[in-house]
């Protein structure tokens, strides 16, 4: 049942820790250790389900990664005064003249 432990040897580990413990204490030990051995269990379970998740991820093969084509080569020239018009881009977009401090 427990392996190595048997009935009798449970029964005389009962009755030590009732005398030890007392009828009253008894059940609130029992259920805070049955507590803190589900949460063990659950840690455990959470870090070995981490540690294959991180196995398989570092097993899997790389993705490839693709280049990326110049912008010189995929931009369309175009010198037209209104090309830059939606351009948000600070250094495309016409800057203000500031009136000359006197």
């Amino acid at each position: 049942m427990f392996g190595p432990i048997g009935m009798p040897e449970l029964i005389v580990i009962f009755v030590i820790a009732l005398i030890v413990f007392g009828p009253r204490k008894l059940p609130d030990l029992g259920k805070s250790l049955g507590k803190s051995l589900a949460e063990f269990k659950r840690a455990s379970n959470d870090l070995r389900s981490t540690l294959e998740e991180e196995i398989r991820i570092e097993d899997a093969p790389p993705k490839p990664v693709r280049a990326a084509k110049p912008a010189a080569a995929t931009a369309k020239k175009d010198d037209s005064p209104l090309s830059n018009q939606g351009s948000d881009t600070p250094s495309q977009a016409p800057k203000p003249e500031q009136p000359e401090p006197e």
